[in-house]
């Protein structure tokens, strides 16, 4: 098992990276001020709401919220796990990640499992090159070499070990191979997972390999499914995964739409006709994590299904798992295709042209959404217009506020002739002051210290203000300690830190908060504010100690009470408030 990667290291490598490096590398930025804004990456805007502060390490979306370090940005934007991330910016600043417990992320003859698989995908090219009927069947499907080279298509040959031999036979390769699922065993022992099919490598969003598809060429007792996916493993989760999503990235800068189809010969045939945003779900139906990954990539999705009832059963799956990130400006369609035809048919007798009107002639959303709500409905009755009401208002609640929402309820308001609150009634809702909210001395000193981590070095415990009873001491007192004890820790990394605790909402919205001046104004700033809190501490025992006299009497206070009541008085007066 890899060991865990030690936060001082974490803070070390966050203190070295650009984060603004990171990040322009993906999305373009504009210098803006201290800091850094563009169109955010993980919604559809128009306007910028998306901000990089150099000097906090951080990026926030004032429009969807996303927010984080420039390790949380490489796994949300390229979808790596949180090792994967810090090792990709490790390398970036020339540092060796440590575990503890001296773990390596994978134990074995020198190479992982990124690098089999790689070694796999090439052994099957090769064994392409070698196989008159893997190359007649791609032949037959209309295929160049340039289409072939490109998704890097290859064949399995009919052996029970032919890749075993090839890559390896030691105990150690065998068990990684096992690991990257492609051997398996069986009541005849150990064998090959793809036997005589050809095979689609599939690559994660960085281009690695990561699993495969094969498709029998001959149909046999043992044959199995006429396609087979690579099983699930610690680096393939089909449910997440895209065939084809790293080809369109490299074909586009900016993706314009992407295409949903069912097999992989549709995407390759689309691509090889010159329609090249086409992806593929892995034999499963269109999952959320599917729906997150399309729309992070582009703002237009088109679904493209059969138009039987399996197809169209198909497309209500996707819509479930749309619905709640149809965000302002994200648009999604679905292409019924007529009966006995895929993507790969139609392209090829109608070619480019001729599919691209298909698309065109696509069904939003809302229209689908409706029509298949209303499919079984007399809404010439009260009776229909309630159960389209019914249906419609759990699905039409998961879209997120804003346009889209309002037009998806005003159409259901026409169609169903019901007007549906799914909101509180105006009156309910307590209206926002249209005044600046005043910063509380707590928010201010939890801020600046979020923002500026090495004001705490001036800090010695113990802290008169930690007997304060207000909500929040208790997080400065702690801020301040971990500040202490990590002092290369960016505002990233804090609020990560925090990210899974009930005040992680509440951080990232302190971290973005606005001070004017420089770094010396800050500074005086979060001193004022904890000499204020000290005052306010005095404020509170004295104010405990008057209440006791009042009711038990001044005899009820020990010598060393009365005098320090005597010093707290004095001590108030002396320091009034700014």
């Amino acid at each position: 098992m890899p060991g865990r990667i030690p936060a001082q290291f974490i803070d070390e490598l966050l203190a070295r990276v650009d984060i603004v490096e990171v990040i322009e590398q993906r999305v373009p930025l504009r210098k803006q001020g201290r800091d850094w804004s563009a169109r955010c990456p993980f919604h559809d805007e128009r306007s910028p709401s998306f901000t990089v502060s150099p000097a906090k390490q951080f990026y926030h979306c004032f429009g969807c919220g996303a927010h984080g370090s420039a390790i949380g940005f490489l796994m949300n934007y390229d979808r790596m796990e949180f090792p994967d991330a810090v090792e990709d910016l490790a390398a970036r600043v020339g540092l060796k990640v440590p575990y503890e417990g001296g773990g390596k992320r994978e134990v074995d003859d020198s190479t992982d499992l990124y690098s089999l698989l790689d070694a796999a995908a090439k052994f099957y090219q090769r064994e392409l090159a070698k196989s008159g009927k893997a190359h007649a069947y791609f032949d037959a499907r209309g295929l160049d070499a340039a289409t072939i080279e490109r998704f890097g298509l290859g064949y399995a040959p009919d052996q029970r070990d032919a890749l075993t031999r090839a890559l390896g036979t030691s105990p150690q390769r065998t068990a990684l191979l096992e690991k990257a699922g492609l051997i398996k065993s069986g009541e005849r022992g150990k064998y090959e997972y793809f036997r005589n099919r050809v095979m689609f490598p599939i690559a994660d969003r960085r281009g690695r390999t990561i699993a495969f598809g094969g498709r029998i060429l001959e149909k046999t007792e043992d044959s199995g499914p006429k396609y087979l996916n690579s099983p699930e493993t610690t680096l393939f989760h089909k449910g997440q995964q895209l065939f084809a999503l790293w080809q369109v990235r490299q074909a586009h800068a900016k993706i314009p739409r992407l295409i949903v189809v069912e097999g992989y010969m549709d995407v390759i045939a689309l691509f090889q006709h010159g329609i090249t945003q086409a992806v593929a779900t892995l034999g499963t139906a269109t999952t959320s994590d599917h729906a997150e990954l399309l729309f992070r990539n582009c703002a237009d999705v088109y679904f493209c299904f059969d138009g039987d009832r399996a197809g169209r059963g198909a497309a209500w799956k996707a819509v479930e798992s749309v619905l709640p990130r149809m965000r302002d400006g994200r648009q999604a369609f679905f292409l019924f295709l007529p009966e006995g035809e895929d993507p790969d048919s139609l392209v090829r007798s109608e070619g480019q042209n001729g599919f691209e009107e298909r698309l065109k002639a696509a069904t939003p959303l809302s229209e689908f959404f409706f029509a298949h709500l209303s499919g079984d409905v007399n809404l010439a009755s009260l009776d229909g217009k309630a159960r389209l009401a019914e249906r419609a208002r759990p699905l039409v609640t998961q879209v997120p506020d804003g346009a889209f929402r309002d037009l998806m309820l005003a159409e259901l308001d026409r169609r169903a002739n019901v007007s549906l609150r799914l909101d509180a009634p105006a009156s309910d809702v307590p209206r926002k002051s249209a005044r600046p909210q005043e910063r509380s001395l707590l928010r201010t000193a939890v801020a600046l210290l979020l923002q500026n981590p090495g004001f705490a070095t001036t800090i010695e415990p113990p802290h008169t203000f930690s007997a304060l009873r207000q909500p929040g001491v208790a997080l400065l007192i702690e801020l301040i300690a971990l500040c202490r004890e990590r002092p290369e820790i960016s505002t990233a990394a804090i609020v990560d830190h925090y990210a899974e605790r009930d005040e992680g909402r509440a951080l990232q919205k302190l971290a973005v908060m606005e001070f004017p001046g420089g770094e010396d104004a800050w500074r005086a700033e979060f001193t004022a504010a904890l000499k204020q809190l000290d005052r306010q501490t005095q404020i509170q025992r004295r104010d405990d100690l008057d209440a006791r006299v009042r009711s038990d009497g001044l005899a009820s206070l020990s010598v060393e009470e009365k005098d320090e009541l005597r010093g707290l008085k004095l001590a108030v007066a002396a320091a009034p408030p700014r």
